[in-house]
């Protein structure tokens, strides 16, 4: 069994406990959250390659802003309105999302056909290399039932003591 693998068979068993850790920690932030998130991520980046996994892709739509339209407009050589119509919904916050998944940019093998063009929310997924983790904490519980990384940060975070 691969190590992703193994993550990812953890991940369907205890995801629930790492949400109700990810709950205690928003109570009462450590203050050193963001060097461990920032350690465990560069740790679980070099042991799980995204495109074994790509979940995220297969099964997340983010939010698309306009900037992010006329990005993926350009790099595709077509009008944003047409991008629109054929990919994009408005959801309830009024960004855009994909009208379904998996992300229709996801070729066999899990690479991105626009992946230099693809959106921030993309880009910057799964947020764990971020400053101030205390405020993303609910995003990351969400985000421990797709990512196998985020799962195992989390996961690992919560048998750790903080100063």
């Amino acid at each position: 069994m691969s190590f992703l693998q193994s993550i990812q068979t953890q991940q369907a068993k205890s995801c629930a406990e790492v949400q109700a850790k990810l709950k205690k920690l928003k109570q009462k932030t450590p203050k050193n959250l963001d060097a461990e998130v920032h350690r465990l991520h560069d740790l679980y980046f070099e042991k799980i390659d995204c495109l074994a996994c790509a979940n995220c892709c297969k099964t997340l739509s983010p939010g698309v802003k306009d900037v992010d339209i006329a990005r993926l407009a350009k790099h595709l050589k077509t009008r944003p309105a047409q991008l629109v119509e054929q990919y994009f919904e408005l959801d309830a916050d009024g960004d855009y999302v994909f009208r379904k998944s998996p992300c229709p940019f996801l070729l066999p093998g899990n690479y991105c056909t626009v992946y230099e063009a693809r959106p921030k929310a993309c880009r910057e997924y799964p947020h764990t290399d971020r400053r101030r983790q205390e405020q993303l904490l609910d995003l990351s519980a969400k985000n421990c039932k797709t990512c196998p990384v985020v799962f195992g940060i989390f996961s690992d975070l919560k048998t750790m003591s903080f100063s």
